[in-house]
């Protein structure tokens, strides 16, 4: 009765239904049709959405690495604001580099943008590794390490336009019913295993080196992000732009921005609010995760049993991610982020309620806990970007997703500033713990009915619909979609700005 199951058609649409006047022979060979190997199809999708790792990586890694901060060198960092601006200044760093290359994705190059993105991960990750303050400040260190982990935050921006379209693009020419899964193995479970092992890699560092050389731990861990995107660096160099955005793009024209944002804009804000309202949530709890165990432990802990825990703990994600990439194919993404986003809620409001208990227990608190961290994998953490990446048009989707994942981010950092704030406003241990989860569950219930009654279906074949419909409606304005893609035809009739015999817009608006 609610279309679950429903995959839409498991043909490509034919050149026939495209609308009258659009470019017919782009559509002549539908994607899955163009003659590739098994590989050759599913690599590119690796290439473009694996960088994601480092994202999950570098934003986890951060709070078991404040922690040895604060251990290190006690109130000159507790006391300062380098343990708050250290933790959230990547986000603001992720969002500008999102919004600049999801401009360049679609203006410039996909592949290019992803391959600077990369660079810059890797130089910055490694700069991050080596903070220095001048003569040996701590206070300059930890102004350094801030500067820059907001310039390693750029190069995370730019896999989200970049990368996570791309890789949608190309899970156009993999098999029908199996799309979803594969762009969600390899963005969002990435994430999950960079979370998974920036949790980890400071437990093992730290179990290593002991408390008398925390020093080292901490560089290291921060050293071993440059790890993932050194190894994807030849993959990218070799990487092709994807065979839909040679055909869609807007790269030669000047994007109709009025026509876009009228067409597709309150679609964007919807996507854009559940993506800010999961990102406040769910780096919020993954940043301060050591420290929830920590309480829940006991201050007399050992580092090494705290950060053991937060390990179990962010373990949960994967289970949740990797079965909601099947269930993402089975009921659409729509209902798999509404349904994963309920159960989320449910537990979290159980948690909450039931904290007083819970605490006394700490592996009951670490199952329960890691339930409702798993059950945000499984319904937004698995479908937001794959909404994003498929509710939108090629010529302008690095645009589109960037702005909704930058507002997804600036959830993040807001989360982050925000998150103690909540946790400060309980009277007591016990009541201090369970607000973040009232709200969490909230804002979950909230993200539910946004995307239950506000957004689209989305199908196996919703990226070349998206377009058809697309040129549809800007041939309905008067725009010359024959200009579409990276060769233009010709010969047109437009001017500049793309439209027929110079229509102004306002006259088609």
């Amino acid at each position: 009765m609610l279309g679950f199951g429903r995959k839409g058609p498991l043909e490509e649409p034919a050149a026939t239904q495209a609308d009258a006047g659009s470019d017919v022979d782009i559509h002549h060979v539908p994607l899955p049709l163009i003659p590739k190997t098994r590989w050759e199809r599913i690599w590119p999708a690796m290439a473009c959405g694996s960088g994601l790792f480092s994202d999950g990586y570098i934003n986890n890694v951060i709070g078991s690495v404040s922690i040895i901060l604060g251990q290190i060198y006690g109130k000159s960092y507790t006391d300062s604001k380098a343990v708050t601006n250290i933790s959230a200044i990547t986000f603001a760093g992720t969002v500008v580099g999102q919004l600049v290359f999801g401009v360049t994705s679609d203006k410039w190059s996909r592949s290019n943008s992803l391959l600077l993105s990369t660079v810059v991960l890797i130089v910055f990750a490694a700069l991050g590794a080596g903070s220095y303050g001048y003569h040996g400040s701590t206070q300059g260190m930890f102004a350094a390490l801030t500067a820059y982990r907001f310039l390693v935050g750029i190069g995370i921006g730019g896999e989200y336009p970049a990368g996570s379209v791309a890789c949608s693009e190309s899970s156009g020419e993999l098999e029908a019913g199996q799309r979803n899964r594969w762009f969600i193995l390899f963005t969002n479970v990435m994430i999950d295993w960079g979370f998974v092992i920036g949790a980890f890699v400071p437990y093992l560092l730290v179990v290593i080196c002991g408390d008398d050389h925390l020093r080292a731990a901490w560089r290291i861990s921060l050293g071993l992000g440059v790890v993932p995107p050194l190894l994807l660096l030849y993959l990218r160099i070799k990487l092709k732009e994807p065979e839909e955005f040679t055909r869609e793009s807007m790269k030669n024209v000047r994007i109709p921005y009025l026509l876009c944002l009228r067409y597709y804009g309150p679609r964007l804000f919807v996507v854009s609010l559940i993506w800010f309202m999961y990102d406040f949530s769910v780096y919020s709890f993954g940043i301060y995760s050591p420290t929830i165990v920590k309480g829940v432990i006991g201050p007399d802990a050992s580092l090494a049993a705290s950060f053991g825990w937060n390990t179990v703990i962010n373990l949960f994600y994967i289970p949740g991610a990797m079965l909601g990439s099947v269930f993402s194919d089975w009921v659409g993404p729509r209902y798999g982020l509404a349904i994963g986003i309920t159960l989320q809620a449910l537990v979290g409001f159980i948690m909450a309620g039931l904290y007083g208990t819970l605490k006394n227990h700490i592996g009951a608190f670490c199952v329960v806990y890691g339930i409702f961290l798993s059950l945000g994998e499984f319904g937004p953490g698995d479908n937001i970007g794959l909404l994003a990446s498929k509710t939108c048009a090629t010529g302008v989707r690095g645009h589109y997703y960037a702005i909704a994942a930058a507002i997804g981010k600036i959830g993040a950092f807001v989360g982050t500033y925000v998150f103690p704030r909540i946790e400060a406003a309980g009277h007591n241990d016990t009541t201090s713990a369970q607000y973040p989860f009232y709200v969490s569950s909230s804002l979950c219930i909230l993200s539910a009915a946004l995307a239950l009654f506000c957004l689209p279906h989305v199908g196996q074949d919703t990226i070349t619909l998206e377009d058809i419909k697309f040129r549809a409606y800007l041939e309905r304005k008067g725009w010359d979609t024959r200009q579409l893609g990276l060769r233009k035809a010709e010969s047109t009739e437009t001017g500049e700005t793309g439209f027929v015999n110079e229509q102004p817009v306002g006259e088609k608006l």
